[in-house]
């Protein structure tokens, strides 16, 4: 997965945060100015726009980070607004549909790319 940013460093400060809550190292900047973040064998970058053009963020798109449960996901929500994100639509919690629940916690980061921490609940027996 990878998001456009227009300013690496801001970037760097929030998602080296995220990253940190969940249990993930600080992102390294590569020698083309993109910063590279490794976790449980998946790999996430973010990186200035290779066309030169302004980075955007795509409407109707969120990148779902998976974690380990509420307490998780409330610590990369935290984590996201003290490092510049914003908190949006509802506040984390549990929400239900198509026979499943899930704690959800969403931000804007810096750029306006949405993200979700996303844990699957345990189904009740």
């Amino acid at each position: 997965m990878m998001v456009g940013s227009n300013d690496i460093q801001r970037s760097k400060i929030f998602y080296d945060a995220i990253f940190s809550a969940t249990g993930g190292k600080p992102g390294r900047i590569d020698d083309k100015g993109r910063i590279i973040y490794m976790k449980d064998g998946n790999i996430f970058l973010v990186t200035p726009p290779i066309d030169g053009q302004e980075a955007t963020h795509g409407n109707g798109c969120t990148i779902g980070f998976a974690v380990t449960g509420p307490e998780q996901a409330h610590a990369w929500h935290e984590a996201g607004i003290a490092a510049g994100g914003t908190a949006i639509e509802d506040p984390p919690g549990v929400r239900s549909g198509a026979g499943m629940e899930l704690y959800l916690a969403y931000l804007r980061d810096p750029d306006g790319n949405k993200l979700c921490a996303l844990h699957r609940m345990p189904a009740e027996a």
